[in-house]
């Protein structure tokens, strides 16, 4: 496995290889010779951080007129661009397409034995992937957009300054976006052996053979698969009884056999307590059900979580309070304990998604810019996880409604029960939907899928608008989709409204209509 760190600006950007499809990702996101202008003699809104949250904030900021500097003191488009969301789902399609073809003789399409996988082109396509929609992030574009963008360590100075290479920027408001990193966890002989995170697992040019990732969280499970399709041996442990913990326990049960058939050793259960290194190989030292055991590895993938960056931001001198938990401290409104700063995306919120940071980004424009008061929790968040099948979900589950005493009706339609899932070779999974009892109002959902990502949004914006399931009852699918299960669970509801005397009453009336 070889990494060479591409340097930028005199900073490791955590980039490799030097090819040209990483020069041109630099030449966008952090231009060597950037240089930074005379600030303004005040801003309307000085945000710190270029990942979405801080791009989305800064750019319909100036577009409304508004005078906006950026602070970025490493890559824009934070981790979704580089080591987020278009890394990982670039890979991610390659591992698709491998299980495509390992399954295409079952499609009457023979496949030759002797085909090979070539690690080094899947890992070229994911970077020129990365490099072409990083023009959409490019410090360049920001700057025509008529945002003052500075490079380097920005850091608050007093509770209306902030710092940045040596120029002092004044503000009206300012916004934290500076995001999260990987979590590591304090494991004895971790640090000695090495390990991959996801800022640098997408620098690998060689496969590892085998590959131990601690954790069962999204991304520990959509890079499990992933390098397993594409030849890895793969061992995942996570501690808890289930992958994706605060998922449906049915949903996450379907990922586990997901897991198991394509060749994951999964364990469950199971804590790591130490790492020794024998020169490239690594032994893993884990305990399961009091019981300690060794696997061998010889990279160790880190996905047990994000951790705030608020190290550095000179959050004391603004007033802002914060902890290395949960991050910065914000209100309903986003607003921290400052007044004219705000926070938006991983650095505040609990939901560390690239949407939920866009739509944080929305609030903060309207409520320091127009005195708005626009409520984080009045939002309907969905998530999805990109495993194979996908697991998707929006609103509340079945034992969080129990929990708060909401009794629920809940409509399930199988995946194998839909012919175009069928037709597809797609059976497994679910479409489940709850609704407040009595009522067709749908509380949540949760999509079991190959393309739940996809479907979801149907149930949000149900939601989002009120429309009930017999709202989605008249909505006319097309046939054959995986989405008319969605219409499937919504007809399932129609038909508890049929009670025996409405049956009866029917039934007397087309009697009368036929006599």
């Amino acid at each position: 496995m070889k990494m060479a760190m591409l340097q930028v600006g005199g900073l490791g950007m955590g980039i490799d290889p030097d090819d040209v499809h990483n020069r041109k990702l630099v030449s966008n996101v952090h231009p060597p010779d950037w240089r930074n202008p005379d600030p303004e003699r005040r801003y309307n809104l000085v945000v710190i951080g270029a990942g979405t949250a801080g791009l989305v904030t800064a750019a319909g900021a100036a577009v409304l007129g508004a005078k906006v500097a950026l602070v970025e003191r490493h890559l824009f488009g934070g981790d979704c661009l580089n080591t987020g969301c278009v890394p990982s789902k670039s890979v991610i399609r390659a591992s698709r397409v491998k299980a495509e073809l390992d399954l295409a003789r079952f499609c009457g399409i023979p496949i030759s034995e002797s085909s090979s996988l070539d690690f080094a082109i899947v890992m070229e396509r994911m970077r020129r992937i990365r490099a072409q929609i990083s023009d959409h992030d490019s410090v360049q574009r920001f700057q025509k957009l008529g945002i003052d963008v500075f490079l380097g360590d920005g850091h608050f100075t007093s509770p209306d300054t902030v710092e940045v290479a040596g120029k002092r920027l004044r503000f009206k408001n300012a916004v934290i976006a500076t995001g999260a990193r990987a979590a590591i966890p304090p494991i004895e002989g971790l640090a000695e052996a090495g390990y991959l995170t996801n800022e640098t697992v997408f620098n690998l040019t060689e496969r590892p053979s085998h590959l131990l990732v601690m954790g069962g969280g999204p991304i520990g499970c959509e890079l499990a698969q992933a390098f397993c399709r594409l030849g890895s041996h793969v061992t995942i442990v996570e501690m808890a009884p289930q992958f994706l913990t605060r998922e449906d326990p049915e949903a996450a049960q379907i990922l586990a056999r997901a897991f198991e058939r394509d060749g994951i050793d999964v364990r469950l259960n199971t804590k790591v307590k130490r790492v020794v290194s024998l020169g490239e190989a690594k032994q893993v030292h884990v305990e399961s059900n009091g019981r300690e055991f060794v696997v061998g590895a010889d990279a160790i993938l880190a996905g047990v979580g994000r951790a705030p960056n608020v190290e550095g931001l000179g959050l004391e001198a603004a007033g802002v309070e914060y902890d290395s938990k949960a991050g910065v401290h914000v209100n309903d409104c986003l607003q921290t304990t400052n007044a004219r700063i705000y926070a938006a995306g991983d650095i505040c919120l609990s939901h560390k998604f690239t949407h939920t940071a866009d739509a944080a980004a929305r609030i903060v424009i309207q409520n320091s810019l127009f005195l708005g008061s626009k409520k984080w929790t009045t939002l309907t968040i969905p998530w999805c996880t990109y495993t194979d099948p996908e697991i998707a979900h929006v609103g509340i589950y079945e034992a969080q409604a129990r929990a708060k005493g909401i009794a629920v009706d809940t409509f399930k339609i199988p995946m194998d029960e839909v012919d175009r899932a069928i037709a597809d070779g797609e059976e497994e999974g679910f479409v489940k939907i709850h609704v407040k009892k009595g009522t067709d109002r749908i509380l949540g959902a949760t999509i079991v899928a190959r393309h739940a990502g996809e479907m979801i949004s149907e149930i949000t914006q149900a939601i989002v608008h009120g429309i009930g399931m017999g709202g989605i009852a008249n909505v006319i699918h097309p046939y054959p989709t995986q989405a008319e299960a969605i219409k499937r669970a919504a007809d399932s509801y129609n038909r508890t409204r049929i009670t025996p005397f409405v049956k009866g009453l029917l039934r007397r009336w087309l009697n009368w209509t036929a006599a």
